[in-house]
């Protein structure tokens, strides 16, 4: 299996990141970053940023908070079940199956959209460092589009426009805390059962934070599938099918999944990541871009509620 270092690009996005006011944006590194990664997404689907912004301590302290939430018991997850009005809460293990064809993804997540917030946390401290990852999360994303709308020839605002309502309740942008539980030699694995079923993201872009532990793997064209090896300090961005959709498929949404590692001692050890799924506002009409009509035009609502359900 081919390593990903060289199929997957490494973008220094330090000109457009966090630790720069956006008042100092340089429109020529807007160009040139948005260039790169118009690049990677019409030939891979995925990249890394390095120097974004977002610090290491607030996604190490949000790691941290929510597997106290996930080692406690069932009986006590239960009390913040995901339901089905609202974007919030756990998502308990073989809840979802990404790969219709395969059993249930063995994981579990808790979902975080600020109007859909109860104010019913397992604690304070939860909540906190939840809605601090979602602005920190938001404000890179809005740098993103940005740079992408400009690769794309659409100018700086476009993108930025089609999402100015993220963290409303008409925008379905949504961060969730995912965790993959140790798998002992006794744990009852199902044929076929792996801990992320192979799949392609719904949205505009998706922010990826993960762990040490590693073991996503991205289907590279012509490639299969290539480990996307966690690198210190940088975060993994892709695009979705809505972005494919509204490229008339110049970009690539691509499957990606998390398997049960080989070797033992990873096994053993729980995995997490930190995930922000952009979408743009709910009623925004998604078209594609070169005018072909290649795809009819949809709401960003009504494609994501189709998503939503095939899986679950």
């Amino acid at each position: 299996m081919e390593d990903s270092g060289a199929l997957i690009p490494v973008i220094d996005f330090d000109h457009l990141g966090l630790q720069r006011e956006s008042k100092n944006i340089d429109k020529t590194e807007l160009k040139n970053v948005g260039g790169l990664m118009k690049d990677a997404f019409t030939r891979v689907g995925f990249c890394y940023l390095k120097n974004h912004g977002i610090d290491q301590d607030l996604v190490d302290k949000y790691l941290d908070i929510s597997r106290e939430f996930f080692s406690q018991s069932v009986e006590e997850k239960m009390k913040h079940v995901r339901g089905t009005e609202k974007n919030f809460g756990w998502v308990a293990v073989e809840r979802e199956k990404l790969n219709p064809e395969r059993p249930g993804d063995l994981k579990e997540a808790f979902n975080y959209h600020p109007a859909d917030d109860p104010n019913d946390w397992p604690t304070a401290e939860f909540q906190q460092a939840s809605r601090e990852m979602f602005l920190r999360c938001t404000e890179l994303s809005h740098r993103v589009c940005d740079a992408l709308s400009v690769g794309l020839g659409l100018g700086e605002n476009f993108m930025r426009n089609a999402h100015k309502s993220v963290g409303k309740k008409e925008n379905s942008t949504t961060i969730r805390s995912l965790y993959y539980p140790p798998i002992s030699q006794d744990s009852n694995i199902k044929p076929g059962q792996i801990r992320l079923g192979e799949h392609s993201d719904y949205g505009t872009i998706t922010l990826l934070f993960q762990d040490d532990i590693g073991g996503l793997e991205v289907e590279i064209p012509g490639k299969g599938f290539v480990p996307a090896t966690p690198i210190p300090g940088t975060i993994v961005v892709n695009i979705g099918d809505l972005m494919q959709r509204w490229t008339a498929d110049t970009m690539v949404a691509t499957k990606h999944r998390v398997l049960i590692p080989e070797v033992e001692f990873k096994k053993r050890k729980p995995r997490q990541s930190v995930v922000f799924f952009v979408h743009p506002d709910d009623d925004y009409m998604v078209e594609c871009l070169d005018g072909s009509r290649k795809y009819e035009p949809i709401s960003s609502l009504d494609y994501l509620n189709y998503r939503f359900s095939v899986t679950y």
